[in-house]
Parts: structure tokens; sequence; C-alpha cells
């Protein structure tokens, strides 16, 4: 980029912090159009994985991709910072204490690429983050860098925006090019130098706006997604008591034009559903009144699952119980904020002569929360339905949907997906 502030933008190289399920897509696709892309993550098993060629996580037809730009020497991963044209930060951005988010990976890696930072420079920040985070981000890099400037019209200028991803875990490939994305600079400029980076790979519509409403546009609709499934979980707390069955319920009321409600389940989980609309709660408390309550539908949705099992297990002293499905969804390998992986911990900490056959067809290993605990294992999904007492259906993977009920026995099955019932 030739100083990023007169004429179209060139973006030579790019650099992406944060190499997880997001980061490393981001990087992989704009190292596609022949960019030359660093990316940068702390995770020493990351970068060798990637460097490989391999896909440190389960994401359908994505390894075909990484390995043809890793091949092609278009992007390397490392742990050590850059200097380059653009930045594009995709970290975590946790709970703090409040639900308040917590920046400590953000101001890290704000951190570390402050002193490669060079005037025209681009930083980008994709984590999902409250209003006001990116300018919080933007001010941090200029009191370690106070040589340069956040004033546009200097020539000593950085341009600081915010592009809040917009994919989802398992669809990756379909939807990194070709879903809207909104991006908001802190600055005019930092809006059009955004503009450019993201159009060398995204065919969708990019929408315009600033760095707040750009922020608040992610929490919006990741709330709105959670309002809406709270719905969906209520009314099956609702047909429980009443004795009817939710799924047929649902699927008549959707047969109105203007009704579709969602599918209930064991929770929401996620790094953005579960966590974002908490940073909108934190944000405005007294106004919030009703994303509050509909994260607290869903949160107190595994108790409720959890009170089914113990229901099923009265009078029986040592049960088997099947977990099937830990993921946060259906298909990847995502256990991030899953309330299947809170209910099988649970379940196995407050049941400790419970035997857990926990079932996962896409992790390798069970996680530490899980395999530390001595009465839950990992197992086959034949040889966890065939010997239990209970069969816990917490995710509708492909495997569970497929599978032959002819081999059910007289197992107690509780279907928190409604596959197979």
């Amino acid at each position: 980029m030739a100083n990023g502030v007169e004429g179209s933008a060139e973006f030579g190289s790019v650099c992406v912090v944060g190499l997880g399920y997001i980061g490393l897509p981001t990087a992989a696709f704009i190292a596609s159009k022949g960019i030359k892309v660093t990316g940068v993550d702390v995770n020493p098993q990351f970068v060798d994985s990637i460097n490989r060629g391999e896909v440190p996580f389960v994401e359908p037809g994505f390894d075909s991709l990484l390995k043809r730009v890793v091949d092609d020497g278009l992007l390397v991963a490392q742990s050590e910072q850059v200097p380059a044209d653009a930045y594009i930060v995709c970290v975590p951005t946790p709970f703090a204490e409040g639900y308040k988010v917590d920046t400590k990976y953000i101001d890290s890696a704000a951190d570390s690429l402050a002193p490669h930072l060079r005037p025209g420079a681009l930083v980008v920040l994709e984590s999902t983050s409250p209003p006001g985070t990116t300018r919080g981000m933007a001010e941090r890099l200029i009191e370690k860098r106070p040589d340069l400037s956040l004033d546009e019209s200097q020539d000593n200028a950085i341009f600081v925006a915010h592009c809040p991803e917009r994919v989802l875990p398992g669809r990756i490939m379909e939807e990194m090019e070709n879903n809207d994305r909104v991006i908001g600079g802190l600055t005019p400029k930092g809006t059009e130098l955004a503009v450019a980076l993201y159009s060398t790979f995204c065919t969708a519509e990019l929408h315009e706006t600033d760095a707040t409403t750009a922020e608040m546009a992610k929490l919006t609709e990741n709330a709105f997604r959670d309002v809406n499934i709270a719905f969906a979980n209520e009314l099956s707390l609702i047909s429980d008591e009443l004795g009817i069955n939710v799924w047929e319920l649902i699927e008549l009321a959707n047969h109105h034009p203007r009704v579709n409600i969602l599918q209930p389940g064991p929770g929401v989980g996620g790094h953005c559903i579960a966590v974002d609309p908490w940073f909108i709660v934190s944000s405005v408390p007294e106004q919030a009144r009703l994303v509050r309550m509909a994260r607290e539908v869903n949160d107190g949705k595994p108790g409720w699952v959890l009170n089914k099992v113990e229901e099923a297990t009265a009078g029986i002293d040592n049960p088997v119980v099947a977990a099937l499905g830990i993921a946060f969804k259906n298909d990847i390998d995502d256990l991030r904020e899953s309330p299947s992986l809170d209910i099988a911990r649970r379940l196995a900490e407050t049941h400790p002569s419970a035997d857990v056959r926990v079932v996962e067809p896409n992790v390798t290993e069970l996680p530490e929360v899980l395999a530390q605990l001595p009465n839950v294992g990992k197992y086959e999904l034949e040889d966890a339905v065939r010997e239990a007492d209970i069969i816990l259906l917490l995710v509708n993977h492909k495997e569970f949907i497929e599978f032959d009920r002819a081999k059910l026995g007289s197992q107690t099955v509780i279907d928190t997906k409604g596959i197979w019932g």
C-alpha cells in the first residue's frame, strides 16, 4: 500500500492475528487472492499444523484451500508479529466479571503489533465486542506509538476499523466470500480502506457505517437469534408441562405464513450467540430487559435437561448414560460455550456413580474438563447406545440422525433435538 492515504489501496501484505475458527479461514481466503499473508498465533500446535497445510479443527471443505495457499507460499503461520500494510485482529473476547467483555486478548494483540505499525497502516478488529472497543484498541495503539496519529489528515496517520465476522462454523467455505459484511471505521478513510481490504475476497455487499454501529450490529444480530431461540426453548418447557409434543407444535405453528419458530435444544452455545447478548446487557442494563431474559432462559435450559436425566435415572443405582454430542452445534468440533459439554460435565460431577459415555464423532479426545473425571469416557456410537440405560441426545450430528433406531432396546431416550421422536 503506497501510504494508505492517497489513491486506491493496494495491500501487498496482510497480517491476521489469531488463527482460530475465523482468523485462519480469513487469512486463507485473502491469501487465495494472491496477497501475501502472515498468520500470527500464540498456540505453537496451531502454527505447526498450519505450516504443514493441515487444518487444526473441523471445517468441511477448508482443508484443500489451506493446503493450496500454504504450498504456494502465500500463507505462513508464526508466533511473532511482522510489519504489514494491514492487520486483522481475530482474537477471543471472553467474559469478565458481570458479563462485561475481557479485552486482554485484544490488548495483547495491539501491544504486539504496535511496534511494527507504519504510517498508512490499517488495523481492523473482527473480534466481537461491545460498542467502543475498537476506539479503545486504537487509543491503546497510539499510547504505544505516540509518533503515530488517528487524525486521517496527518501524514503519520494509521487507520482503524471494525468488521465483525458473519460466518457460521461448518459453513465457512460458503459464507466467507458470499455473506454481506458491515464495515465501520473510526474515520471515513478507515472505512474506505477496510472496504478495499475486504473487497479483495468478499463478493457480497459491504455495508459502510461507523465503528460503534458496526460493533452494535454484530451484537444485535446474535441477540436477535438468541431471543428467538429462547422463545423456542421456553415453548419446550411449556409443552412439557402440558404434555404436548413441542416438535409437532412448532411444525404446526410454522404453517402460518408469517410464523417461523426456531427449534429448541439443550441450550445455546458457540463463541457468539451465547456470549454477545451479554455485552449489550452489560453496556445498557436498564434498557436490555428482553435481551437479558432471553439469555436467562437459554442459560437455564441445561439445568432443565439435567432434571430430566435425574427423573429417568431414579431407582437405578449405577446408571449408564450415553451422552450423544458435546459440540455446540451439529457436524463440527467446536466446543466453545457448549451447553452439551456443560450438561455432560455436570451430570458426571453430580452423579459420581453414573457411567457417562460420551459420543462425539468430531473430536479425537475428550476435553480436559471431561477427561479428568473418572466416570466419563469416550465411546463409539453403537457401543454407547447398546449398553446404556439412558440415551441423552444433545447434538443433531449426521451420525445420530442416520443411526438405525431399530437397534435400540428398552433404553430411555431423552431427545433434546427432536430427531429420534
